[in-house]
């Protein structure tokens, strides 16, 4: 799907052209090659089945359209449970997760292009009218500078684009005369101040009206990688469709500066940093949130604008990820300076975006790996949650009706034409139908575990995970227009890969002298990337393609070899395989080299080679798995040591102490060694914590609060607690039935602010209920916040004190006793 970008040079102009060509031929045999019965076990999906899965998911983007359009619009998203729109000022706040929102109706801006790809030119041409009568941006309101580029100037761009296609295609929309390029360009213009940094890396968030002159961002210092990271392909084509270069310079510049700020060591990233000082925040470095999409827009950057040098980049940070972050399928974070540490004990479903970039880039086996892994997280417990543990456990239980898997879903058919994918498809998109449907459009999931619905439907639902959904199901003569002929942006905005020829001539791209040669090389594909099916079951039915030439006879493989066996030991000797005894022969271990000077024919000793580089992946595959199991089990022994204790007295009287498991937060101050905060608890009124004042914040002071999850964030849920005066805040779940002993430990996360000083723990339903009934028992309960080893070392102390003073006691009565006794003449005299 790569396009280079226009220039003087006819040969770059050539090779432009024809990148469209490879990559289409590219994924024709691909599905030509995986056509094979014998590759795909699948049962293959019928045409009239995916015709009908395809209606189906035009049906479910209508009901999630009309019931914002007549329940919300002009709000920018639709509440689907209340059955209203969600408005900035208006609806109560969720704290800085409505910095998505500027009163600009987002949702319909997101998904004007989606009605294009149905075909609904009615509707489209309808809605675009409604967007250019009603859509404005002076508004006095800070928005994020990431979500508003994506969402909002990504949308207008698309749509903008798809209505000069339709005046020539479709002979309608004549009236149009490009006034959604201008409001793109209206509200490009009102993003440009967050860029005025020290590094020339943008702030996070900007006011629509004031730029960066609103008192609320005066303080403003810090932005996600994927944040800064994700605005270039927006602005570069609002830059060539305009004529105004300012956009795609300030973007490039952006980018530019990001890539100074990898770990030169690792070529990683962090997540957080400083935009003035170039300081890493949390250098945390994985594929998820915070940085996901970065790594997404450096490839598309080369796709769409032909810029050699962000393909170079790409290859630098996607070799270190699969170095450090990737463990098999899997992908946990680590330090971007510490890169053998690993920094999180659980993964997010953000990552899901990996295995469609994976395929994008041409690294097809990998993207196999993963999104298996991911599909089965997703048949363990029903819709892939938010986030969860190296052992598959939950750990943020929400489900937001991400468009990620299915996005990677969608690519993976694309490369491979395996039908398994669109089993997969049908399965996530009933899935949908059945726990998120609701009569007023479809509903965020509280909780996968419980089913419990959210007041929230997302913009990008319609904007990606309907649209891929259709995607998936489409055959391309469905469709009218050739997707084969655009970039799809992290939001599934389409820019034309012809936006190249437009070029730039006020920027420079080339910059050669940062790059070596080794930086774009990519090595010769294995066939074995074809054939997804043996990805997924790889010791069940190994891989026989390679680089070099194939033989079609039956050869042993290495899964099938046995040293003992005679047969064996003759046939990989034909190959060209000597095998020379390591160490003591009675422990087995064995070196094998490999020379086609050896071997009986070249075509044995091409076999040889094969077998050699399946013992590799054998080996690997074994030390991967130790390595995971050792990481499991080193992980969970962390958990337990930061596990939180809130203990308190049986009763008033009682010196016994009993204690109850909680989990620590990564926003608050960490309580080390023997530290721990001691004092009466209350609860909170309200209960939630989440308005601008607690009830009865004078009662609060010098005491430890109370409060339940839910309808705002932790952290403001702490900050609340600490402008009452609080000493410390419990989180109680609002999740009916959860534990602490048969659930992994929850550890709740920030905003990247680090303001709150006092100590913040969460607590699991079932143990929630036990200190609720101390409360009631005890009015006036005293608890004590520490760490969980802490207090058991406090209880063997007491236990240890207590057995010495009765020992002691008994020692000194047994003393007095047997100093009152008369004493008796012994029998004999020795």
């Amino acid at each position: 799907m790569g396009k280079m970008m226009g220039s003087t040079s006819s040969l770059v102009a050539q090779q432009r052209l024809l990148l469209p060509t490879l990559v289409s031929l590219f994924l024709l045999i691909v599905t030509v090659i995986s056509d094979d019965a014998s590759t795909i076990p699948t049962q293959n999906m019928s045409h009239k089945e995916r015709a009908e899965l395809r209606e189906e998911s035009r049906e479910m983007f209508y009901h999630a359209y009309h019931a914002y359009m007549e329940n919300a619009y002009p709000a920018d998203e639709l509440m689907p449970l209340s059955c209203k729109g969600r408005y900035r000022g208006v609806t109560p706040s969720r704290g800085d997760m409505d910095d998505i929102l500027g009163n600009f109706s987002m949702t319909l801006v997101d998904a004007l292009d989606t009605l294009v790809l149905l075909g609904d030119f009615a509707e489209f041409e309808h809605a675009v009218k409604l967007v250019i009568r009603d859509v404005q941006f002076d508004s006095d309101i800070i928005v994020s500078v990431f979500e508003t580029n994506i969402r909002m100037v990504g949308g207008l761009l698309s749509a903008h684009i798809l209505a000069e296609y339709l005046q020539k295609q479709a002979d309608v929309m004549h009236w149009y005369k490009g006034e959604m390029l201008e409001m793109a360009r209206d509200l490009g213009y009102r993003l440009l101040p967050a860029f005025n940094t020290t590094t020339g890396i943008p702030h996070a968030r900007v006011n629509l009206r004031l730029g960066m002159k609103d008192p609320q961002l005066k303080k403003s210092r810090e932005t996600c990688t994927a944040c800064a990271g994700t605005i270039l392909l927006e602005f570069a084509a609002l830059s060539r469709l305009t004529g105004d270069p300012i956009f795609e310079v300030r973007a490039h510049a952006a980018m530019d500066a990001l890539w100074k700020l990898r770990h030169r060591g690792s070529d990683l990233m962090g997540t957080v940093l400083n935009v003035h000082s170039g300081d890493w925040v949390r250098r945390d470095s994985g594929v998820g949130a915070g940085i996901d999409s970065y790594y997404e827009y450096l490839f598309k950057s080369y796709v769409l604008l032909g810029d050699d040098k962000y393909l170079a980049r790409f290859n630098r940070h996607y070799n270190a990820v699969m170095k450090y972050v990737s463990e098999g399928p899997m992908l946990l974070d680590v330090l971007m300076h510490r890169p053998h540490a690993k920094s999180r004990n659980f993964m997010d479903s953000l990552l899901a975006f990996w295995p469609g970039l994976q395929v994008l880039s041409g690294d097809l086996k990998p993207a196999v790996q993963t999104h298996e892994m991911l599909y089965q997280v997703m048949q363990m417990h029903t819709l892939i949650p938010e986030a969860w543990t190296v052992d598959f456990q939950i750990h943020w239980g929400q489900h937001h009706l991400r468009p990620e898997f299915i996005e990677s879903t969608y690519f993976l058919y694309r490369a491979t034409g395996d039908h398994h994918y669109l089993q997969v498809g049908k399965r996530a998109l009933k899935t949908l139908q059945k726990y998120a449907k609701v009569s007023c459009g479809y509903a965020a999931v509280n909780d996968v575990r419980t089913g419990k619905h959210e007041d929230r439907m997302d913009s990008f639902v319609l904007s990606e995970t309907f649209k891929y959904l259709f995607l998936l199901f489409s055959e391309p003569q469905d469709l009218i227009i050739n997707v084969d002929e655009f970039v799809f942006t992290t939001e599934a905005h389409l820019l034309p890969l012809s936006i190249a020829q437009l070029g730039n001539s006020t920027f420079s791209f080339r910059q050669s002298d940062e790059h070596n040669v080794l930086d774009f090389m990519r090595t010769c594909p294995s066939s074995n990337k074809l054939f997804p099916e043996k990805v997924r079951k790889p010791l069940r039915n190994f891989i026989t393609g390679s680089c070099p030439r194939t033989t079609t006879g039956k050869r042993l493989s290495a899964l099938d070899f046995q040293a003992s066996n005679a047969d064996h030991l003759r046939a990989v000797y034909d190959m060209g395989i000597t095998m020379v005894s390591v160490g003591d022969r009675s422990q087995g271990k064995v070196r094998l080299f490999h020379s086609f000077y050896n071997a009986k024919s070249q075509e044995e000793g091409e076999m040889g080679l094969q077998f050699m580089q399946e013992m590799l992946e054998l080996t690997k595959m074994q030390s991967m798995n130790q390595l995971a199991q050792l990481q499991v089990r080193k992980l969970q022994e962390n958990c337990a040591n930061n596990s939180m204790a809130v203990a308190y007295a049986l009763d008033d009287q009682s010196q016994d102490w009993t204690a109850l498991m909680a989990g620590p937060s990564h926003f608050s101050p960490e309580l080390f060694g023997d530290m721990f905060v001691e004092g009466d608890v209350t609860l909170a009124h309200p209960f939630r914590a989440c308005d601008d004042t607690l009830q009865n914040a004078d009662f609060v002071a010098g005491k430890i609060l109370v409060a339940e999850r839910g309808d705002c964030t932790f952290v403001s849920k702490a900050r609340l607690a600490q402008k009452a005066g609080a000493l410390a805040l419990i989180v109680f779940d609002n999740v009916s039935g959860s534990s602490g002993e048969t659930q992994p430990m929850f550890a709740m996360s920030g905003d990247g602010k680090y303001d709150v000083a006092i100590p913040v723990v969460f607590m699991y339903s079932q143990e929630a209920t036990k200190l609720a009934g101390a409360m009631v028992r005890q009015p006036k309960l005293r608890v004590r916040i520490m760490k969980m080893v802490e207090f058991k070392r406090w209880q063997l102390a007491k236990e240890a004190h207590q057995n010495e003073a009765a020992a002691a006691a008994a020692a000194a009565a047994a003393s007095t006793a047997t100093a009152a006794m008369p004493k008796k003449k012994p029998d004999k005299e020795l």
